[in-house]
């Protein structure tokens, strides 16, 4: 399976001429939710929060999109809706950093890829440094959390591209 997402990944970056699909996306990750579960139960020794961890930008992604919808923008669960912060970073971030116009939306595109492997670093690489200890997982999981949602706050308020500009990140 690994094999395969490397395969497509090295022939779709960075011009994206195949779609993975919700049932190529759906099957990878019940792949990995079934792979984390079994990892879990068959060695004690690894902690209930490292897959969690490893996988906390989807997983969080999923429960904020929840809470915004319901919570905060009075709309169903299950509607669609371009606030994500995969789309904000593409239509706000990318064409900030790399001045970007519109028509070049095939290299906004792959260009939105970097800023989310770096985002999803935050999570995996304490992940694998601390994958027996619960308590610093645990931590770190809070830590994302709390840096995701200052991270979204941060683009939709263009506080980011301010601070952007200004040099301070």
């Amino acid at each position: 399976m690994i094999g395969g997402i490397a395969g497509f990944f090295i022939w779709n970056y960075p011009f994206g001429k195949i779609f993975l699909g919700d049932g190529g996306a759906y099957f990878i990750g019940f792949t990995i939710a079934v792979l984390s579960v079994m990892l879990v139960k068959n060695h004690p020794q690894v902690s209930p929060w490292f897959p969690l961890l490893v996988v906390i930008y989807p997983v969080f992604e999923t429960v904020f999109s929840i809470i915004r919808r319901k919570f905060y923008k009075k709309y169903r669960i299950d509607s669609p809706d371009s606030h994500h912060l995969h789309q904000l970073i593409y239509k706000r971030v990318v064409p900030f950093v790399f001045d970007i116009h519109r028509s070049e939306k095939l290299m906004r595109n792959s260009a939105t890829s970097p800023f989310l492997w770096l985002i999803c670093s935050f999570g995996a690489i304490p992940a694998v440094m601390s994958w027996q200890n619960t308590p610093i997982l645990v931590i770190f999981t809070v830590l994302f959390c709390w840096f995701y949602v200052w991270l979204y706050r941060s683009i939709v308020r263009f506080k980011l591209m301010k601070m952007l500009k200004r040099g301070n990140v």
